[in-house]
Protein backbone atom coordinates (compact mmCIF):
# COMPACT_ATOMS: atom_id res chain seq x y z
CA UNK A 1 0.00 0.00 0.00
CA UNK A 2 1.61 3.54 -1.01
CA UNK A 3 2.02 6.54 1.46
CA UNK A 4 0.45 9.43 1.39
CA UNK A 5 2.01 12.61 1.06
CA UNK A 6 1.98 13.31 4.90
CA UNK A 7 3.02 9.94 5.56
CA UNK A 8 6.32 10.49 4.00
CA UNK A 9 6.55 13.56 4.92
CA UNK A 10 6.58 12.22 8.42
CA UNK A 11 8.90 9.28 7.16
CA UNK A 12 11.36 11.29 6.15
CA UNK A 13 11.50 13.36 9.45
CA UNK A 14 11.83 10.34 11.41
CA UNK A 15 14.89 9.71 8.78
CA UNK A 16 16.78 13.09 9.19
CA UNK A 17 16.45 13.02 13.09
CA UNK A 18 18.36 9.33 12.76
CA UNK A 19 20.60 10.80 10.37
CA UNK A 20 21.63 13.83 12.85
CA UNK A 21 21.30 11.54 15.88
CA UNK A 22 23.52 9.02 13.99
CA UNK A 23 27.52 8.11 14.79
CA UNK A 24 27.89 6.65 11.85
CA UNK A 25 25.63 4.59 8.81
CA UNK A 26 26.35 1.88 7.40
CA UNK A 27 24.58 0.80 4.05
CA UNK A 28 23.87 -2.56 3.53
CA UNK A 29 21.70 -4.44 0.37
CA UNK A 30 19.65 -7.13 1.68
CA UNK A 31 17.88 -9.11 -1.60
CA UNK A 32 16.56 -12.69 -0.21
CA UNK A 33 16.78 -12.05 3.98
CA UNK A 34 13.75 -13.24 4.90
CA UNK A 35 11.07 -11.16 7.59
CA UNK A 36 12.23 -13.64 10.27
CA UNK A 37 16.22 -12.77 9.24
CA UNK A 38 15.85 -9.28 8.76
CA UNK A 39 13.91 -9.07 12.74
CA UNK A 40 16.56 -11.26 14.26
CA UNK A 41 19.43 -8.31 12.94
CA UNK A 42 17.51 -5.42 14.30
CA UNK A 43 17.25 -6.98 17.47
CA UNK A 44 20.80 -8.06 17.23
CA UNK A 45 21.63 -4.29 16.66
CA UNK A 46 19.33 -2.83 19.36
CA UNK A 47 21.20 -4.69 22.05
CA UNK A 48 24.47 -2.38 20.32
CA UNK A 49 21.65 0.82 20.26
CA UNK A 50 21.90 0.35 16.64
CA UNK A 51 18.75 0.46 14.32
CA UNK A 52 18.11 -0.77 10.69
CA UNK A 53 16.03 1.14 8.77
CA UNK A 54 14.36 0.58 5.54
CA UNK A 55 12.98 2.47 2.89
CA UNK A 56 12.77 4.05 -0.90
CA UNK A 57 15.92 5.32 -1.87
CA UNK A 58 14.48 8.43 -2.74
CA UNK A 59 12.65 9.29 1.02
CA UNK A 60 16.54 7.95 2.29
CA UNK A 61 17.89 10.79 -0.02
CA UNK A 62 15.87 13.32 0.82
CA UNK A 63 16.46 13.04 4.69
CA UNK A 64 20.50 12.65 4.12
CA UNK A 65 20.40 16.31 2.82
CA UNK A 66 22.69 18.47 5.02
CA UNK A 67 23.68 15.53 7.30
CA UNK A 68 26.83 14.80 8.27
CA UNK A 69 25.76 11.52 6.25
CA UNK A 70 25.47 13.44 2.79
CA UNK A 71 28.77 11.98 1.10
CA UNK A 72 26.53 8.72 1.56
CA UNK A 73 23.90 9.96 -1.45
CA UNK A 74 25.23 8.79 -4.36
CA UNK A 75 25.09 5.36 -2.82
CA UNK A 76 22.04 5.05 -2.41
CA UNK A 77 20.82 2.82 -5.53
CA UNK A 78 19.24 -0.37 -5.72
CA UNK A 79 17.53 -2.48 -2.46
CA UNK A 80 19.45 -0.84 0.10
CA UNK A 81 18.74 -0.44 4.23
CA UNK A 82 20.41 2.00 6.51
CA UNK A 83 22.36 0.76 9.87
CA UNK A 84 22.16 3.66 12.38
CA UNK A 85 25.20 2.86 15.34
CA UNK A 86 24.27 5.79 17.85
CA UNK A 87 26.83 5.16 20.50
CA UNK A 88 29.26 2.62 19.16
CA UNK A 89 30.06 2.32 15.98
CA UNK A 90 32.26 -0.75 16.43
CA UNK A 91 29.64 -2.34 18.24
CA UNK A 92 27.24 -1.91 15.30
CA UNK A 93 29.88 -2.88 12.75
CA UNK A 94 30.37 -6.23 14.32
CA UNK A 95 26.88 -6.81 14.58
CA UNK A 96 26.89 -6.45 11.03
CA UNK A 97 29.82 -8.62 9.85
CA UNK A 98 28.92 -11.52 12.13
CA UNK A 99 25.58 -11.40 10.72
CA UNK A 100 27.08 -11.39 7.50
CA UNK A 101 28.86 -14.06 7.54
CA UNK A 102 26.12 -16.48 8.67
CA UNK A 103 23.89 -14.61 6.33
CA UNK A 104 25.44 -14.21 2.67
CA UNK A 105 22.56 -12.17 1.20
CA UNK A 106 23.10 -9.44 3.65
CA UNK A 107 25.77 -7.57 1.72
CA UNK A 108 27.71 -4.21 4.05
CA UNK A 109 28.31 -1.64 0.94
CA UNK A 110 30.07 1.33 2.63
CA UNK A 111 29.62 3.85 5.71
CA UNK A 112 30.15 6.96 7.03
CA UNK A 113 31.54 7.22 10.29
CA UNK A 114 32.88 11.14 11.54
CA UNK A 115 31.46 12.80 7.85
CA UNK A 116 34.69 10.17 6.32
CA UNK A 117 33.26 7.75 3.30
CA UNK A 118 34.27 4.24 4.43
CA UNK A 119 34.08 1.32 1.75
CA UNK A 120 33.33 -2.58 3.33
CA UNK A 121 36.64 -2.81 3.66
CA UNK A 122 36.86 -0.01 6.14
CA UNK A 123 33.78 -1.10 7.97
CA UNK A 124 35.09 -4.86 8.23
CA UNK A 125 38.46 -3.04 9.68
CA UNK A 126 36.19 -0.86 11.86
CA UNK A 127 34.73 -4.34 13.27
CA UNK A 128 38.02 -5.86 14.00
CA UNK A 129 38.58 -3.13 16.95
CA UNK A 130 38.11 -3.36 20.11
CA UNK A 131 35.27 -2.22 22.18
CA UNK A 132 35.19 1.16 23.11
CA UNK A 133 35.07 -0.15 27.32
CA UNK A 134 38.33 -2.14 26.51
CA UNK A 135 39.61 0.92 24.95
CA UNK A 136 38.96 2.96 27.76
CA UNK A 137 40.34 0.38 29.95
CA UNK A 138 43.58 0.30 27.60
CA UNK A 139 44.02 4.00 27.62
CA UNK A 140 43.50 3.89 31.53
CA UNK A 141 45.89 1.26 32.38
CA UNK A 142 48.74 3.15 30.07
CA UNK A 143 48.22 5.92 32.00
CA UNK A 144 48.35 4.58 35.71
CA UNK A 145 51.43 2.89 34.50
CA UNK A 146 53.48 5.58 33.68
CA UNK A 147 53.50 7.59 37.37
CA UNK A 148 53.80 3.81 38.50
CA UNK A 149 56.57 3.39 36.95
CA UNK A 150 58.06 7.04 37.67
CA UNK A 151 57.44 6.44 41.54
CA UNK A 152 59.46 2.93 41.46
CA UNK A 153 62.59 4.60 39.06
CA UNK A 154 62.34 7.49 41.81
CA UNK A 155 62.15 5.44 44.43
CA UNK A 156 65.17 3.25 43.41
CA UNK A 157 67.17 5.65 43.92
CA UNK A 158 67.27 6.20 47.84
CA UNK A 159 67.38 2.44 48.24
CA UNK A 160 70.54 2.59 45.99
CA UNK A 161 71.91 5.64 48.31
CA UNK A 162 71.04 3.10 51.58
CA UNK A 163 72.28 -0.13 50.24
CA UNK A 164 76.09 2.01 49.52
CA UNK A 165 75.83 3.48 52.84
CA UNK A 166 75.14 0.32 54.98
CA UNK A 167 77.94 -0.89 53.23
CA UNK A 168 80.09 1.58 54.25
CA UNK A 169 78.79 0.92 57.48
CA UNK A 170 79.82 -2.93 57.81
CA UNK A 171 83.05 -2.28 56.14
CA UNK A 172 83.92 0.14 59.06
CA UNK A 173 82.74 -2.30 61.58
Amino acid sequence: MPLNKSQKEALVEDLKEKFSRAVSVTLVEFPGLTVAEANELRFKLRDVQGELKVSKNTLFKIAIKGSESEPLLESFQGPNAAVFAYEDPVQVAKVLMDFAKDHEMLKVKNGILDGKLMDAEGIKALSKLPSREVLIAQMLSVLVATPTNLVQVLSGIPRKLLYALRAIEEQKQ
